[in-house]
């Protein structure tokens, strides 16, 4: 297993990046975009990898830090998620954002992953909330067209949907509609 690769980002096209170790060796690594803002051609980097070993093909990927390993690890985990779709994730999101998603079991914030649709959006979210000890409560993730209204306002006052959602439970449910994004704005301006 190739777990890290020290060496000079030699070359960079899309996401695919050529990493030339000391001993000459050149990998080819898938790499997340963070990898691509950070290093420049010909720089020293350090990246944490995976290799995924298939019958037709080796693929390498690459990762910044060894939280975003251990998640990509942990999605693969996931029935249905295989390096692809896990690598995608990791691209798209910030790790503390997917933790406060799975923890508000915050549907949309995985389906807003271009490539990953509801079903299977479910099913990392359900997965992934029993693998980091959450509750996963299917109510949680259906809401009311009420709530949902209050959520709508919240987001396009600038909140983030995990947070809008993650008020709701903060505040009484027998308000109407205007007290409630009040009440959820006075929480979530108070951080």
């Amino acid at each position: 297993m190739i777990a890290k690769i020290k060496g000079k980002l030699s070359e960079l096209e899309g996401n695919i990046a050529l990493v030339e170790t000391a001993s000459g060796i050149f990998y080819q690594v898938f790499v997340i975009p963070a990898i691509i803002k950070s290093f420049k051609l010909d720089q020293p980097i350090e990246i944490y990898t995976y290799l995924q070993v298939r019958e037709d093909a080796h693929h390498l990927y690459g990762f910044l830090t060894k939280e975003e390993h251990r998640l990509f690890k942990l999605l693969l985990t996931v029935s249905g998620v295989g390096p692809k779709t896990a690598f995608t994730i990791i691209s798209a999101i910030k790790i503390n954002e997917l933790y406060a998603a799975v923890k508000e079991n915050d549907l949309e914030f995985f389906t807003s992953i271009p490539g990953l649709g509801k079903k299977t959006s479910m099913k990392v979210l359900l997965e992934l909330s029993q693998k980091l000890d959450e509750d996963f409560k299917i109510e949680k993730m259906y809401m009311s067209d009420e709530d949902k209204t209050v959520v709508d306002a919240l987001v396009s006052l600038g909140f983030k949907s995990h947070e809008a959602k993650s008020s709701l439970h903060k505040i009484p449910k027998n308000l109407s509609v205007e007290e409630k994004i009040r009440s959820a704005i006075q929480l979530l301006t108070k951080k």
